[in-house]
């Protein structure tokens, strides 16, 4: 089993979503933020899991998906901030997030987001709500209603 994927899907949306909430603002991305505290290894080097998720961070920044000036050590990016593909995909809506008529349309917009529906599958612990949002989140762009609404809902 590919743990470290779940782990990066994980990171990746737990670090945008970090990024979104502070959104234009420019920020310090803490690795110890994203994962909570994992103690270094014995030549005080961090750990694997610590590794991973800036890892995770440093990749989103490689694919464009975040801007940020530099690191701190191994413990975070300074000055990260949402690149305009970042908040572009984090706004966009998910085919089948479930639509209340009832509510006004500015709340099943933001419901609908895929930032919502994220922030909801970190909030369940729900990890195959995560890959699927991930992997929807990380689709090509020329891709953007290809995939089906039970891949995601």
């Amino acid at each position: 089993m590919d743990l470290h994927i779940d782990d990066f899907y994980r990171d990746a949306a737990a670090g945008l979503l970090a990024l979104y909430q502070a959104f234009p603002r420019k920020i310090a991305l803490y690795v110890e933020d994203l994962i909570g505290r994992e103690e270094p290894d014995e030549f005080g080097l961090p750990s694997k899991r610590h590794q991973g998720c800036l890892g995770a961070l440093l990749w989103l920044a490689d694919e464009g998906y975040l801007r940020f000036e530099t690191t701190i050590r191994f413990e975070a990016l300074d000055q990260a901030v949402l690149s305009e593909k970042g908040f572009l995909r984090l706004t966009s809506p998910v085919p089948g997030a479930a639509h209340d008529a009832l509510l006004p349309a500015s709340v099943s917009r933001v419901n609908g987001s895929l930032a919502h529906q994220l922030r909801q599958a970190l909030r369940d612990s729900d990890s195959e709500r995560i890959a699927a949002l991930s992997r929807w989140l990380f689709r090509p762009a020329a891709a953007s209603g290809s995939a089906p609404a039970s891949d995601i809902a």
